[in-house]
């Protein structure tokens, strides 16, 4: 479980937007800024310069600039820990953002190179009284023709629009960490939860390269 939930939410991003049949609702900020990454992202693996091996590394490189830039990974990972991060040292803090963050990208650029024409269908949005947090629901039908609702749950953060949580199948991105980091944070320290996640995303990204 510990990338199970990581890889089919960053792939997701991957999969062409249209629009579900039937649906009429106007497009929000906050789906238009996942809409907008999602087409650029396409752009890129649509590129002869991807398919060209002496470039692949640059065009990555590109792919995960779009995906930091919606992905806020201070916010995924003080709510992943959640209970626990005020303990945390502002050193640890940093440190734990940057692995995790790590983890997320290794998954993201493993599983990049499966796209494989899945699409995505925008099929509502819930917002928060305040309007401040919305949840961009979907459905994901994947080659076999099954289809995997993803809820994307993002934020206004200092003008722009950021995912913090993702939800597939009713399971919450956060929530399956939160339990993970908890029972390790139980049997040992902030230091060796980040040396786990330093070594786990080292793992995926050998993985990846061979």
């Amino acid at each position: 479980m510990f990338l199970r939930l990581s890889s089919l939410c960053l792939s997701a991003l991957l999969i062409c937007c249209v629009l579900a049949p039937g649906t009429s609702f106007a497009s929000s900020p906050a789906r238009a800024t996942l809409e907008s990454t999602v087409t650029r992202v396409l752009d890129i693996l649509k590129s002869p310069d991807y398919r060209d091996t002496a470039k692949r590394d640059a065009e990555r490189n590109k792919i995960e600039a779009e995906i930091r830039n919606i992905f806020d990974y201070e916010e995924f990972s003080a709510r992943t820990v959640g209970a626990n991060w005020p303990s945390f040292t502002a050193d640890q803090k940093n440190r734990f953002t940057e692995a995790f963050a790590q983890l997320l990208r290794a998954t993201y650029l493993e599983k990049i190179d499966g796209y494989n024409g899945e699409r995505i269908a925008y099929t509502g949005e819930l917002a928060s009284t305040k309007g401040d947090k919305v949840e961009v629901q979907t459905a994901v039908t994947l080659k076999d023709g099954k289809t995997v609702p993803v809820a994307y749950r993002m934020l206004e953060k200092q003008g722009r629009w950021v995912v913090y949580d993702v939800i597939i199948e009713g399971v919450s991105l956060v929530k399956n960490y939160r339990s993970q980091f908890q029972d390790l944070l139980t049997k040992g320290t902030p230091d060796q939860l980040i040396e786990r996640v330093r070594s786990k995303a080292d793992e995926v990204r050998a993985k990846a390269a061979q």
